[in-house]
């Protein structure tokens, strides 16, 4: 047993039950970095005897093992009176009804999907323990009113005032209910969530405006718990009403009080309050919800740059051989712009999904705001007045300027949509401290100092509906014909890709405020130092290229670029291939120009085995997007050549020649 020293609990023990080793060893790191002390074990039989030996708090159980399987570790552990209250959470990679059915019915309490997500692990693993230690304090209560109805002696005045302390102290709400519903008696916790005094919530009158009528669900449970079919009931959620109007989210678990005779006298409610905890079911719901949608286009946006590096390098290859007066040339001119255009949409999309290529420095945003005072408001227009108010205090954050500078430019846009016949907007940066009460209501919020940017309108506002959808890509309220949907995701995705966090506040008719927060730094501002560009004299070569690329058709268009340039083209598919090619080919190749992200082996692991091979050979890197892995092993960087996708000849041939140099030209 446990016992707290110095006023301190102890931590949750936590038991994992996995027969793969890797398993059970991501598991012990995701949960001891939360504060849990965690015991692994290898199979059903020594979770049992483990259980045994010292009961845990929790355990994550696998299903498929081999030998005692999880539902049978879960039938055995269930139907033990010494270990029948230990929350299980299966672990499984069966994502099928029949068989988080078949663990509900051996009596799991909670099912998680590998591979495990660290934050959905921790939210469920907190609340089952949460949930287990107030069934403990609700088991104890109980016990201690059935002795004190019984045993009652002179000692009855201090046992009385012993208890309502006990009732008046507890951290949850409880109630007790006579057997057709009225409230009896509440305790200072419960009238403190609700807004009421405690003799109010013992008013009928009272009672019907806090919570609805019982349903048939709820009746039925409770005649089930008086005729003492079931020893329980628990309703995981249940809306109560404050005085104020404010929604109370609660769960609520019943026992039933019975007399000497064992005869039901009243009931024992206790009311959690998880209006916190639902709040964040609900952020973490919508974030997973955005970053499906954000994966999603992403791809998109990756196949559709190799798609318009073909359309815009042909149109101005063709373009090129034509003569000025040529009336081919203005079609091929209509092609071009329509590509450049949907580079534009390619890049929002990639803001959204948070796989765009930044290149963070340390700035003020107050300072990035006036940058651009005079061309917002020429982009608002005369009819809306633009106000600009700076911090008192300068503090730094570290973004990419020019994402910052379409984040604002974005909002602007919007705030000026709102209000089409003028009004007022206001830009302010200033900095704030958040305590972690407010970050923890806020998905992946950190405490501390933060700068906070704030864009207020005097426009229409905006109704809870649209709000919960507003930052989906393609979403958007206005007319066919009047914007593309991508302007406020495009926020979203910079901001999130940035560490900030972005949230609105608005009603219909009175205007709306976003507000975007990043972390503060101290960093001082480091200056950049980067190749020098080519000139503009020349972008011929000779050298020897070796080209990696798994599209075909993007490999197709960079060979004959490269090749209207004079260089020497080798090309490989795979980096399987190139490195083969690579050991057979014996004259020197000056330099790989590979995609970052492909089948099997990566443009930065493929530069990695060459290294060895040929030293001498410089790498310029190129990809239609991103992604968090890549840049974390340091693709982009200062010091490497990286070139985003799609490409034009002109961009192409100034970036080889830029990585090659111009002394290799001569």
């Amino acid at each position: 047993m446990n016992v707290p020293l110095d006023g301190v609990d102890p931590p949750h023990r936590i038991l994992v039950v996995d027969d793969e080793r890797p398993n059970r060893e991501l598991l012990d790191v995701m949960l001891c970095a939360e504060g849990f002390a965690v015991t692994t074990v290898s199979s059903g039989e020594e979770a049992l005897a483990s259980v045994a030996a010292e009961p845990p708090d929790l355990i994550l159980l696998d299903v498929m093992m081999p030998g005692m399987n999880g539902y049978e570790v879960t039938t055995r552990l269930k139907h033990a009176r010494a270990t029948s209250c230990i929350p299980v959470i299966m672990v499984t990679a069966l994502d099928d009804r029949a068989a988080r059915l078949h663990g509900l019915q051996a009596g799991a309490e909670d099912f998680l999907s590998k591979p495990v997500d660290r934050a959905e692990l921790t939210v469920r693993v907190r609340n089952l323990v949460r949930l287990k230690k107030y069934g403990e304090y609700h088991d104890r209560y109980a016990q201690m009113l059935e002795t004190e109805v019984a045993a009652r002696t002179a000692a009855l005045v201090e046992s009385e005032r012993l208890y309502r302390s006990t009732f008046d102290a507890a951290p949850v709400g409880i109630v007790n209910m006579a057997l057709d519903g009225r409230w009896l008696r509440v305790n200072q916790r419960l009238a403190d969530l609700l807004g009421y005094s405690c003799e109010e919530l013992q008013s009928r009158d009272v009672v019907a405006l806090v919570r609805a009528p019982w349903t048939a669900d709820e009746a039925e449970g409770v005649r089930a718990l008086v005729a003492g079919e079931i020893a329980r009931l628990e309703i995981p959620e249940w809306r109560y009403v404050r005085r104020d109007g404010s929604c109370l989210w609660a769960k609520t678990t019943k026992s039933v009080h019975r007399g000497p005779d064992g005869r039901a006298e009243h009931l024992i409610a206790v009311i959690e309050d998880i209006t916190a905890q639902r709040t964040l079911e609900t952020q973490l719901r919508q974030a997973n919800k955005l970053d499906a949608i954000g994966s999603l286009a992403a791809g998109v946006a990756h196949d559709f740059n190799n798609l318009l590096s073909i359309v815009l390098s042909y149109s101005e290859m063709l373009a090129a051989d034509l003569n000025d007066g040529d009336p081919m040339r203005a079609d091929l001119d209509e092609i071009n712009g329509a590509g450049h255009r949907a580079v534009s949409l390619t890049r929002q999309l990639l803001a959204f999904s948070r796989q765009q290529v930044l290149q963070p420095k340390v700035v003020d945003l107050a300072e990035v705001v006036d940058g651009m005072n005079n061309m917002l408001k020429r982009l608002l227009g005369e009819d809306v007045e633009l106000t600009v108010v700076r911090a008192s205090t300068s503090w730094k954050v570290l973004v990419d300027p020019g994402q910052m500078e379409q984040v604002i430019m974005n909002l602007a846009v919007n705030a000026r949509d709102a209000m089409p016949r003028g009004g007022k907007l206001c830009i302010e940066t200033s900095a704030v401290v958040l305590d972690a009460a407010y970050a923890s209501m806020n998905v992946g919020m950190k405490p501390g100092v933060h700068v906070r940017l704030a864009v207020s309108d005097t426009g229409v506002g905006i109704d809870t509906a649209t709000q919960a959808r507003m930052f989906e890509p393609f979403f958007t309220t206005k007319h066919a014909g009047k914007g593309t949907g991508l302007g406020l995701s495009t926020v979203f995705g910079i901001v999130k890709q940035s560490g900030g966090t972005i949230s609105v506040q608005s009603e219909p008719g009175k205007g709306t405020t976003f507000a975007v927060q990043f972390p503060a730094t101290e960093r001082a501002a480091m200056t950049s130092t980067s190749m020098a560009a080519p000139s503009r004299r020349t972008l011929r070569g000779s050298e020897t290229i070796l080209l990696v690329e798994d599209d075909p058709h993007f490999r197709a268009v960079a060979r004959t670029i490269l090749r209207k340039y004079g260089y020497d083209v080798l090309e490989a598919e795979s980096g399987g291939d190139a490195f083969l090619l690579c050991e057979q080919y014996a004259s020197p190749i000056h330099l790989l120009l590979t995609d970052v992200v492909m089948p099997r082996m990566s443009g930065r692991q493929l530069a990695e085995r060459l290294r060895a091979v040929r030293p001498e050979m410089r790498v310029l890197y190129m990809s239609g997007y991103t992604d968090d892995a890549v840049l974390r092993h340091g693709i982009v960087g200062s010091t490497i050549a990286f070139m985003q996708k799609p490409i034009t000849p002109e961009m192409l041939g100034r970036k080889v020649r830029e990585t090659l140099g111009e002394v290799m030209n001569g």
